[in-house]
């Protein structure tokens, strides 16, 4: 696909969608399925840019491969805006918009989606899942010790815990984990609200910002699990660049 053809189907979602915006700029997320653990973890991400950035000259929409159900308790979860979030019922869009399918061995969504999570020809999920134990001193921390962290109902602790073991001001070992295994539980125990076809479990997600004449200034299609960003210790870098 030429980019005069990706520029022609990024125009038109724009239009079906009415993102219009009258702001210098604006990003269109697109998430795979609701149920994606990227999707949630760049939801919450976008979320908290959004409250910290009201200033800025940018607005933020999404799309999603979901249903009405699992987008209301996508956006109660995650804070992202119910408003700001359309939902699909297939990946049209995201083939239009080049977005990858992921893994497809013809062997069903499920077995595809592990082979992804196993690394199958991406070392950078091995690393992104290592980084969520080990910890990274060079990426910012996720709880602070108000937070109240709830684990199945049975494991209870506030952040206190990641201050008083390994201190502040960095993301500690088995911060990004936790934080992690708390939108795997919030997915597991809503599965069929948020994943409306196990089909579309390998689809990735893409990434577009889009300046006020809608050319395309930024791109990113990752085609790996826990990739939503080119620089995941910082995931929401490019957006700051471009604001700043």
């Amino acid at each position: 696909m030429t980019t005069n053809n990706l520029k022609n189907n990024l125009d038109r979602v724009i239009e079906d969608f009415n993102f219009n915006s009258k702001k210098e700029y604006k990003l269109i997320a697109l998430f795979g399925l609701l149920g994606d653990f990227d999707s949630f973890e760049y939801a919450i991400n976008l979320k908290n840019f959004i409250n910290s950035n009201q200033d800025k000259e940018i607005d933020i929409f999404a799309i999603g491969i979901g249903s009405k159900i699992g987008k209301e308790k996508f956006c109660k979860f995650t804070g992202f805006p119910r408003e700001n979030l359309e939902i699909v019922s297939d990946n049209k869009i995201h083939t239009d918009l080049m977005a990858s399918k992921g893994v497809d061995l013809g062997l069903g969504g499920w077995i595809n989606m592990l082979i992804m999570l196993s690394g199958f020809n991406s070392v950078e999920t091995i690393k992104e899942v290592i980084r969520g134990y080990t910890g990274d001193k060079n990426s910012r921390q996720i709880f602070s010790a108000f937070d109240e962290i709830n684990l199945f109902n049975y494991i209870k602790f506030s952040g206190n815990l990641f201050k008083y073991t390994c201190g502040e001001g960095y993301l500690r070992p088995f911060e990004l984990a936790t934080f992690r295994l708390k939108n795997m539980i919030e997915i597991i125990n809503n599965w069929n609200d948020y994943v409306s076809s196990s089909h579309y479990l390998p689809q990735r997600g893409a990434s577009f910002i889009l300046n006020c004449k809608n050319q395309i200034i930024y791109k990113y299609s990752p085609n790996h699990v826990l990739g939503y960003s080119p620089v995941m210790r910082d995931p929401l870098k490019f957006l700051r660049d471009i604001c700043e």
